[in-house]
């Protein structure tokens, strides 16, 4: 089976999407599909993933996001080959789905990874939130409609799409880890960063970016710090320049420049043993779908303390593999600090979490997902309204 993978992003730009599609590409190719990544911008940047097409993009800042309406003449014919296409942005690779698959009437998977309302008001935060609500639920529903298949990847953003108003079908399938180097990840020497084995290190991972809540997870370590000498806050990511500055800025301002650790971005097949190291995971983040970050800590063998909230609820067992708050600061940090100060919760928690993690094993996942691509490919119907396909196709051609 080919199968085009169809995403607004991807490497060199890292994110949870990502390395999801990447894992999830690897193991249906060795299932024996053949898999395609359609995606714009960097024509330059090369790698050893083989079947990734580029098509030109505007580069919007440094987000490592591209702006295009269209695909290389090329790339639109090899997309057009495909059995089953898979988009995971419903805006501009999605409306690219939907008009290049009309002609050849190719079913279409769109698995909802975002919580669009709240990066809406993260990025647009002068944007009412009744009205960022208002437009997706203007948008999503009708898209949805005219895709095959939606995936949720989690019993939560089940809930938050039919807030949205969307009615059709909606399967729900988590999006996979590849978790056995995290089963089997050896910490690295704490020494080696100057760190004493009775320290307590909270570790978070993941987008240094406004949507992920860092200054309320600050400020709770900030009481935290006064309160445990021994304890320190390793942050494990990258993004847009501007925000990471805002970041160390705040960092200083809250007197935590020698407990709170910006250690950038590193190798992800590093990342196990940096996890292995530490003794929790934590987030204060509220705008998860499914929090890969959470489930790779959790693989590591990590108890994890966040914030009610979906992804997060689904993923994390209150009292069984970690701690949940309201978003409420006084509680978060007096959850925190007692998972700080008992070791022996902390160990019991965090088996249960590497016991739970097995769920979302990639070859879990990647079985149920491809399940449904053979039985769309195997009970697709051809769309009516074959005159209209043939005059966007007949456009479409115009237009290149």
């Amino acid at each position: 089976m080919k199968i085009g993978m169809m995403v607004d992003s991807y490497k060199p730009y890292v994110s949870g999407i990502t390395n999801y599609i990447e894992t999830n590409k690897r193991h249906l190719e060795q299932a024996g599909q053949e898999v395609f990544v359609f995606t714009f911008g960097d024509l330059e940047y090369k790698d050893n993933e083989p079947r990734v097409i580029h098509s030109r993009g505007v580069p919007l800042s440094d987000s490592g996001f591209y702006l295009s309406t269209r695909y290389s003449p090329a790339a639109k014919k090899l997309l057009q080959s495909m059995d089953i296409i898979h988009v995971h942005h419903p805006f501009l690779s999605g409306r690219l789905a939907l008009k290049y698959s009309r002609a050849p009437q190719i079913p279409i998977v769109f698995t909802n990874h975002t919580r669009y309302d709240l990066y809406a008001q993260a990025y647009l935060p002068m944007m009412p939130e009744e009205m960022s609500f208002g437009l997706l639920q203007t948008y999503m529903p009708s898209f949805c409609e005219a895709v095959d298949l939606v995936i949720a990847p989690s019993a939560g953003m089940e809930k938050i799409l039919r807030q949205l108003n969307v009615a059709g079908r909606i399967a729900v399938v988590p999006n996979g880890v590849d978790l056995k180097n995290f089963y089997a990840a050896s910490p690295i020497a704490r020494a080696e960063f100057g760190y004493k084995e009775d320290d307590v290190l909270l570790v978070y991972t993941g987008r240094i970016a406004p949507e992920k809540n860092l200054p309320f997870l600050l400020k709770s370590f900030a009481g935290i710090a006064q309160a445990i000498p021994n304890a320190h806050l390793l942050l494990i990511g990258s993004g847009i320049q501007t925000y990471e500055d805002e970041v160390k800025t705040l960092i200083g301002e809250l007197n935590l420049s020698q407990r709170a650790h910006m250690l950038g971005r590193i190798a992800y097949e590093k990342l196990p043993s940096y996890l292995a190291m530490c003794n929790i995971f934590v987030t204060a983040s509220i705008s998860e779908v499914h929090p890969l970050s959470v489930i790779e800590a959790m693989g590591a063998g990590l108890p994890v303390m966040g914030i009610h909230s979906v992804g997060i609820s689904d993923t994390v067992q209150e009292n069984i593999t970690g701690f949940l708050a309201t978003h409420d600061q006084p509680t978060f940090t007096a959850k925190l600090t007692r998972l700080c100060l008992n070791g022996q919760l902390r160990a019991e928690m965090g088996a249960a979490a590497r016991r739970e993690s097995a769920m979302y094993a990639i070859e879990r996942t990647t079985s149920l997902m491809l399940e449904h691509y053979e039985k769309l490919k195997r009970d697709h119907k051809p769309r009516r309204g074959n005159w209209a396909m043939r005059l966007q196709k007949l456009m479409d051609n115009f237009n290149q």
